[in-house]
């Protein structure tokens, strides 16, 4: 289940936030991880053939930036104001939203076992949009309570991958600019954490495009509440240009 919002940010609390569902073929939390954690092994194998789940090709690259590749248990953190309400089982979780697109593949390892690879684990990822806004809550200024766009699960094949197709995601103020993920096991949350991306690329995309009219993120990495102490184990690895799109790799390590 999903852990109780932590972080502050104008958002409606309580039932009357976590009973609004929308039937638009989407299951509910219990049923899905419970189905998928029956079947992630068999998803696992299929995906092995080649999925809308497996990495994509990519274009030539512009600009690049590298994180930690060191064995270590990810650090744990809020769930956020905004967390996911109802499950979406896909790959590409953009919904006709605009925005540079981004290949986001997620990669969970078991560091107590050499980092190997965990298959069939569950990993969800929820973000903001170009204008800094979540879908499924009413936020100030902006009601998105009837939207689904920006969320999406996936189940980890053999090598413990994930690729989501998404855009470069915004900001809103008191906040770096960030992706949640969480990784479940066997119907288990084992690991919330969150995902940065280097200032330099940040800074790129918010002159261009959609992302323009809002300006630059005025919250760094380095004064960021959440990534203040820990960026090296949360900066995503990204490469590409703001023209054709960037492609990033993430590494979540769990105790399993």
């Amino acid at each position: 289940m999903k852990k109780q919002p932590v972080e502050q940010l104008n958002q409606p609390e309580g039932d009357a936030a976590r009973g609004h569902r929308l039937d638009l073929r989407k299951l509910t939390r219990r049923e899905a991880l419970g189905m998928l954690g029956a079947t992630g092994a068999a998803l696992s194998l299929i995906r092995c053939g080649g999925s809308p789940t497996s990495p994509s090709s990519t274009s030539d690259v512009t600009t690049s930036t590298s994180a930690s590749s060191t064995c270590v248990v990810s650090p744990s953190e809020t769930v956020g104001p905004y967390p996911s309400l109802t499950d979406l089982i896909r790959s590409d979780i953009r919904e006709g939203k605009t925005g540079v697109p981004v290949t986001l593949t997620i990669t969970v390892v078991n560091t107590n076992s050499s980092c190997n690879p965990v298959p069939a684990a569950n990993v969800e990822i929820w973000q903001c949009d170009a204008e800094g806004h979540y879908s499924q809550y009413s936020q100030p200024g902006y009601n998105g309570q009837s939207e689904t766009f920006l969320r999406g699960i996936q189940t980890t094949d053999t090598n413990g991958r994930v690729t989501f197709t998404t855009i470069y995601p915004g900001w809103y103020m008191g906040r770096a600019t960030h992706i949640h993920a969480e990784v479940t096991v066997n119907g288990r949350s084992v690991k919330v954490t969150q995902i940065a991306f280097p200032e330099n690329i940040t800074a790129t995309v918010y002159s261009t495009g959609v992302y323009a009219p809002k300006g630059q993120n005025p919250t760094s990495n380095s004064s960021d509440n959440i990534f203040a102490d820990s960026l090296a184990s949360e900066l995503a690895t990204v490469s590409g240009d703001a023209t054709n799109g960037f492609t990033a790799t993430f590494t979540i390590g769990i105790a399993a």
